[in-house]
């Protein structure tokens, strides 16, 4: 069970926090860079560039989707938070490839490392610091089912990954001596990078083509069903339940059929109530029911749809 004060983190004001985070962050790692002179650090310093940029551009979306209904936008807005994830997943492929083309730069030209201790003291700083906040972001986008607030705080994850790998690797370096562990680090970084923005890009893509709800909602729609069904009237029956997700939102369309000698007022008076338990089962759920007699079938298909 969530508690209350994660239910006070809004959307708007985590990324608020994660802005202010991400600067502290760049000033840190950068610091770390300049008195390191490691390519390793340059690259968790480029990443954080990317944490600045998204974290702003998402406190855009979040804004723009928490707006209300208009005539030009009947369904909200919440799609907007896949533009987020989209472009927080572009800005971090670009950031692997800066960090690839910068690594190899200096795997051909090694460079010592200076003052080791006080590098990695910064960058370790700056890892618990994204580390904290991005725990809680996690645990609000579950209670806020925001996409945008899960790719920041995954993006941050992710980021604490980087910081590690590149302190391991400046670590190895001041064992070893092998100045070309440090750059082969930073490459690594970015193929881990360059993997988490795939990932951002392709469930962005997946939301604004209207991908179904994930199974477990799906699993909680139909037992509503089958449970109105077995406590009402065997006489209802429902079929093609389609589902759909618009960032926070979710929608199920289907047909309820019913005995054709019923009232209208009894008809939707049994509408009402499946749309109750359907949003019983799926807090926030937005159903769109269509009443058909009982041997009323529709086709939604027909041969010009699937040339």
């Amino acid at each position: 069970m969530t508690s209350p004060s994660i239910r006070l983190l809004t959307p708007r004001r985590l990324l608020m926090a994660s802005i202010v985070v991400a600067v502290v962050t760049i000033a840190l790692k950068t610091l770390a860079w300049v008195i390191t002179d490691s390519v390793g650090l340059l690259s968790d310093a480029m990443e954080s560039l990317v944490n600045l940029a998204s974290a702003v551009f998402g406190l855009v979306m979040v804004t723009i989707a928490a707006r209300p209904a208009d005539e030009d936008h009947p369904y909200g807005h919440h799609k907007a938070e896949y533009f987020s994830s989209g472009f927080e997943g572009i800005l971090i492929v670009a950031a692997a490839l800066g960090i690839v083309w910068a690594a190899s730069q200096r795997l051909f030209d090694p460079q010592p490392i200076e003052q080791v201790g006080w590098g990695l003291a910064l960058s370790v700083a700056s890892s618990v610091l994204n580390g904290a906040l991005a725990w809680v972001m996690l645990r609000a986008a579950k209670e806020h089912r925001s996409i945008a607030l899960e790719a920041d705080a995954k993006h941050l994850f992710s980021d604490v990954w980087t910081s590690g790998g590149v302190v391991l690797g400046v670590v190895l370096v001041s064992l070893t001596g092998w100045l070309w562990l440090d750059p082969l680090v930073a490459m690594l970084v970015a193929l881990n990078i360059l993997k988490e923005g795939g990932r951002l890009l392709w469930r962005s893509s997946q939301g604004l083509m209207d991908e179904a709800v994930e199974p477990e909602v799906m699993a909680a729609i139909q037992a509503a069903l089958d449970g109105f069904s077995r406590t009402h009237d065997t006489a209802i029956r429902f079929d093609h339940v389609s589902t759909r997700r618009a960032g926070q939102r979710r929608f199920v369309d289907l047909h309820m059929h019913m005995p054709a000698a019923w009232s209208l007022g009894r008809a939707a008076s049994m509408r009402a109530q499946v749309e109750r338990d359907l949003m019983n089962a799926v807090p926030g759920l937005r159903a769109t029911i269509q009443l058909l007699p009982t041997h009323v079938e529709t086709h939604f298909f027909d041969e010009d749809d699937v040339k």
